[in-house]
C-alpha cells in the first residue's frame, strides 16, 4: 500500500500564528510537525511508502523529511501549478494513483488521532472514504450525505431538499483501490484538460463516487479527535484542546 500526502498548498490566513512563513505542514504542534506525525504513523501502521506532493516551499520540506528518523520511504512529486486547485496536486501522483497498488490520500495539513488512521488502513472497504457526524455545521467543512448505505454526496454545499439519513464531515483521508485509483487519475487529467485546473481534487473525488456510488464505502470516526489546520483559531484549538485529548490516549504523541 502506497501513501499520497498532499503538501503543495501556500499557507494562507495563519501568518499571526506562523510568523516564520513555514508551509502548513511544518507547523509544530507539541513539538513535532504535522508531517512528522503523518509519517510516523504511516511508518507505525505498516504503511511503507509514501508519496509527497510538494510545491510551495518544497526544498524546506524535503530538507525536513530528511530529518526524520521514524518514516517510511519518501518519494516526492512537484506541483509547479500549486497556486491553482489541490486537483493538480493529486494529478502530479499519477504514477502512483496508477501502478495498481492501493493508495491512502491524505491532506497534510490535519492533526489527528492515530485511531483515525489505523481505522483506514485496516478496513475491508476497498474504496473508503472517513465521515464524522459530530461536526459543526456551515459552508466549510466537506460534508458526507449517506441515504440508504450508500454516499449519495461529497461536497461543502448540499442541494436544497436532498434526503440523507447520515451526514457527517469528511475527515479528508480516503483509501482507494487500484482500478479506483486509476480512475481518479483521469478524473484528475480530464479536469486540467478542460480548464478546471483551479478546482479543489475533492471535485475530482465527488465525481468518481457519484459516477460509481456502489463501489464506495465508509468508515464512521465519529468521537476520535482531529482537525484541519485552516484559520488561526484552528492553531489553537489544536494545541489546547485536540492535541491534549489525543495524549490521554497516547501519552507520547
Amino acid at each position: 500500500m502506497h501513501a499520497i500526502i498532499l503538501a503543495a498548498g501556500r499557507r494562507s490566513r495563519l501568518a499571526e500564528h506562523n510568523p516564520e512563513g513555514h508551509p502548513k505542514c511544518l507547523m509544530m504542534f507539541g513539538g513535532r510537525s504535522l508531517l512528522a506525525r503523518h509519517l510516523e504513523l504511516l511508518n507505525h501502521f505498516g504503511v511503507r511508502t509514501a508519496d509527497l506532493v510538494v510545491g510551495f516551499e518544497a526544498d524546506r520540506i524535503i530538507d525536513h523529511v530528511g530529518t526524520l528518523a521514524l518514516r517510511p520511504d519518501v518519494a516526492f512529486h512537484f506541483n509547479p501549478r500549486y497556486e491553482l486547485g489541490s486537483v493538480l496536486s493529486l494529478w502530479a501522483a499519477e504514477d502512483t494513483l496508477t501502478s495498481g497498488e492501493p493508495v491512502i490520500v491524505m491532506d497534510a495539513d490535519v492533526l489527528y488521532h492515530p485511531a483515525i488512521l489505523q481505522r483506514l488502513v485496516e478496513t475491508e472497504t476497498e474504496n473508503c472514504y472517513l465521515l464524522d457526524r459530530d461536526f459543526e455545521h456551515g459552508d466549510e467543512p466537506v460534508k458526507i450525505a449517506v441515504h440508504d448505505g450508500l454516499m449519495v454526496e461529497f461536497r461543502k454545499q448540499l442541494a436544497d431538499g436532498m434526503e440523507y439519513d447520515t451526514i457527517g464531515e469528511s475527515v479528508g483521508f480516503f483509501r482507494f483501490g487500484p482500478e479506483i485509483a486509476a480512475i481518479i487519475a483521469d478524473e484528475c487529467a480530464r479536469f486540467d484538460t478542460e480548464g478546471l485546473a483551479d478546482a479543489p481534487h475533492e471535485e475530482a473525488l465527488r465525481n468518481v463516487l457519484l459516477a460509481r456510488p456502489e463501489s464506495f464505502g465508509y468508515e464512521d470516526v465519529s468521537g476520535l479527535p482531529w482537525i484541519e489546520i485552516d484559520f488561526p483559531e484552528d492553531v489553537v484549538r489544536a494545541a489546547e484542546e485536540v492535541l491534549p485529548v489525543i495524549r490521554a490516549d497516547y501519552p507520547d504523541f
